[in-house]
């Protein structure tokens, strides 16, 4: 595996090109997260978000899309604070390897 690359104070990937699934699994380990499909599916959502808008979801942008695209019983706060617990816009950004999302603290 290889190395982690540099990381902001917050843990953000200080250079988004560093990012591969190795990184994400690393990403993920720094914050006690064990990634399964269910994380892959939001990862892979929250980087296509990213590549349109230029800019990861902030929380209630990102519950409607994972409702759009991956039924309601997936686009709820709920289950996205059961895979990313604390703030899973931010938190799912940061293992996607994008910029913190605004308006996360």
């Amino acid at each position: 595996m290889k190395n982690t690359p540099e990381l902001d104070p917050e843990g953000f990937l200080r250079n988004l090109s560093d990012w591969s699934p190795e990184v994400a699994e690393i990403l993920a380990e720094n914050d006690n997260i064990a990634l399964n499909t269910q994380h892959w599916e939001i990862i892979h959502l929250v980087r296509e978000f990213y590549q349109s808008f230029d800019h990861g979801p902030a929380m209630r942008p990102l519950v409607k899309l994972v409702a759009n695209r991956l039924g309601t019983d997936k686009g709820r706060s709920i289950y996205l604070l059961k895979l990313f617990p604390g703030s899973p816009a931010k938190l799912a950004s940061k293992i996607a390897g994008l910029p913190k999302p605004p308006n996360c603290l």
